[in-house]
């Protein structure tokens, strides 16, 4: 019996693997900064691209964490054994393209089991021009990223020779001091939800996901998302009850003109939220400073305890940077909320004396769980009192 079991098994992971993409054999090559090659074969677009590489722990989600902002300027390891099991879907985006840089996979598939599906991922990739790589062995590459750090790299279905690969790595930018979100922000300011709503909310948009945004139009608000670098007069000509300030990608440590606009907002005493890199210009605002973490937190996850409430919750992160324990600890402004049960990294704070807090990770959860959606019930809460007063 046990034998026929293990017949059955092994059938069916070769019927599976069967489905992976065998359709080319055309190599790829993968240059790591530190010197670590490997080469595998090319999925998705040809050409040559780099960035910083960084590893994501989640096992579903692939389409929305590649179009997520916050992924600009970065080379996507994903964790997870197979990647595009089940297609791409229109719906299933954070913005309107693919964001990151490049993919590197073990086993990538070009068939797919959603009936639903609109494609395969292979097209969904050359559609927007990704260049990818499989047949890696990415639990050996994300165990040397955890053990040496981020870092950039590149990734070639040109260039074989290490000397040239070394050339074009040596032009990719380094993501320290690195100021992305204005170049990925929109360009023009949009609204979501219903004009007559009886909340309106003001976001700043740094590489705001899509679903953020319904987020707090499906609790009855009407939000108006501005460009980066706008300034506090005209967001407030949309005279809003509160204010958000969006994930993005890039260095918080760059962005000092957002900087000066979260201090603005901050002087209005209206209710704020930030997520992501808005939690981190929330502590830069208040002289807190943010530092390069070795591999940062991405994936669907992670544990965090709430202070507050005792109780933990698993969420969706993706960054790069973090907030400074001993800077929050000694800072008389703002007291911290939720930790990281991995390593005791700042997951959110909030200030003493207004309405204004601010979480590193992803309450949309897109993909993820849900434990921390009761974040936008709590904004929402907030501005509704302020506006009783």
């Amino acid at each position: 019996m046990q034998k026929g079991i293990v017949q059955i098994e092994l059938h069916l992971h070769n019927l599976f693997f069967s489905m992976t993409s065998k359709a080319t054999n055309r190599p790829a090559w993968l240059l790591l900064k530190d010197g670590t090659i490997f080469k595998g074969i090319s999925f998705g677009a040809s050409g040559t691209t780099g960035g910083e590489i960084c590893f994501n722990t989640g096992m579903t989600g692939y389409q929305e964490v590649f179009t997520d902002p916050s992924y600009t300027g970065q080379v996507l390891l994903m964790n997870n054994a197979y990647v595009g099991n089940y297609g791409v879907k229109d719906e299933d985006v954070e913005s309107d393209s693919v964001k990151i840089s490049g993919l590197i996979c073990k086993n990538i598939s070009d068939r797919y089991s959603r009936m639903t599906a609109n494609d395969n991922l292979e097209s969904y990739l050359v559609k927007n021009n990704i260049v990818a790589i499989h047949d890696v062995d990415t639990r050996a590459l994300v165990q040397h990223i955890r053990n040496k750090g981020a870092m950039n790299c590149i990734i070639s279905t040109e260039l074989s020779d290490e000397a040239a690969l070394k050339d074009a790595l040596d032009k990719v930018p380094d993501m320290s001091g690195l100021e992305l979100s204005s170049h990925i922000s929109t360009k023009e300011a949009y609204t979501a939800g219903q004009a007559d709503a009886a909340i309106r909310i003001a976001v700043l948009d740094y590489g705001v996901k899509k679903h953020i945004l319904k987020c707090m139009v499906d609790r009855g608000a009407y939000v108006k998302v501005f460009p980066a670098k706008t300034a506090l007069e005209e967001l407030k000509a949309f005279e809003p009850h509160g204010y958000f300030i969006s994930n993005g990608p890039g260095d918080p440590g760059s962005m000092d003109y957002a900087v000066k606009t979260v201090k603005d907002i901050l002087a209005t005493k209206k209710p704020f939220f930030g997520i992501c890199l808005g939690h981190q210009l929330l502590a830069r605002a208040n002289d807190i400073p943010t530092f390069k973490m070795h591999h940062g937190h991405r994936g669907l996850n992670h544990p965090v305890l709430n202070l507050v409430t005792g109780k933990s919750e698993i969420t969706t992160q993706n960054h790069g940077f973090g907030v400074d324990p001993e800077a929050v600890k000694n800072n008389t402004n703002v007291e911290i909320t939720h930790v990281n049960l991995n390593d005791g990294s700042i997951e959110g704070i909030r200030m003493k004396g207004q309405p204004a807090f601010s979480v590193q990770y992803h309450p949309e959860s897109t993909p993820g769980p849900f434990d921390s959606r009761y974040l936008f019930d709590d904004f929402v809460a907030s501005i509704k009192a302020d506006m009783a007063n």
